[in-house]
């Protein structure tokens, strides 16, 4: 499979999840725009990096929080590349802006949630098609569990926020099908190299294990790589016909009893 000649955007591409999708894209053809917020440093390597992979770029720094810094960041792909064929909506804000309960939350958490990922993705919806042709493909890096689950109370206001973002892919996948556009979400599960290496030591163990005794099928936690290699695949043509949903892809976890004890069901 091959991207040559496509320009793609990854908002959050300077580490982690993002980064993954950016060289992996890279590896196939694709030219990068890599997007960060603070780390700079971080954002070059990236970039480094896609160059060693024969590709090219360039990195553009905003804060997806505020809906005008999201419109910069097209702004400057139209600048650089001309068009986008490929976006991928990865980048969300660190925990402490929006990890508390529901009855401690305060509305600038709340807000910090919202408007990075459902105002912010339909901000990005409209940006990103305008600069779009026949073919283009939008990606957003949600996390399925935490929209239709409620047991992990810190993330009331990214779940509410992942939610709304998934329901922003069915109704734009229907608005861009007579453009030849497709509109998808991704829901990784629980991946190395990313939010979990902030976590303390032992709640890293603590998850770690508990997915490698089965509740992950596959036995292991899912790395970057693995979700670029799904992003790549909703980027060939022959996915042209798939739009408006949301892919679990994390090793089978998703498919687990959450009713009966992991040691009964494999």
């Amino acid at each position: 499979m091959s991207l040559k000649g496509k320009h793609a955007l990854i908002t959050g591409s300077s580490r982690g999840i993002g980064r993954g999708i950016a060289l992996k894209l890279a590896e196939q053809g694709a030219k990068i725009a890599v997007h960060y917020f603070q780390n700079e440093k971080a954002a070059n390597a990236t970039l480094a990096e896609i160059r060693k992979r024969g590709s090219d770029g360039f990195t553009l720094q905003a804060d997806v929080t505020r809906v005008e810094d999201v419109s910069k960041i097209f702004a400057g792909v139209k600048r650089e590349f001309g068009k986008l064929d490929i976006f991928v909506a990865n980048a969300r804000p660190e925990a402490p802006q929006f990890f508390a309960p529901p009855m401690e939350i305060t509305l600038e958490q709340w807000d910090a949630a919202s408007d990075s990922q459902s105002k912010g993705f339909l901000v990005s919806l409209r940006e990103a098609a305008a600069l779009m042709p026949s073919g283009g493909r939008i990606i957003a890096i949600t996390y399925h569990g935490g929209s239709r689950t409620g047991g992990l109370l810190p993330w009331v206001a990214m779940g509410s926020a992942k939610a709304a973002m998934e329901s922003l892919v069915r109704y734009f996948a229907v608005a861009l099908a007579r453009r030849g556009i497709t509109v998808n979400a991704i829901s990784p599960g629980w991946v190395e190299d990313t939010v979990l290496n902030s976590l303390p030591g032992e709640v890293q163990e603590m998850i770690r294990k508990w997915h490698q005794r089965g509740w992950t099928p596959m036995g292991r936690l899912g790395t970057p790589e693995d979700i670029g290699n799904v992003v790549a695949m909703f980027c060939s043509e022959q996915s042209a016909w798939i739009t408006g949903q949301i892919i679990c892809a994390d090793g089978g976890s998703s498919l687990m009893n959450p009713d009966m004890p992991t040691e009964m069901q494999m």
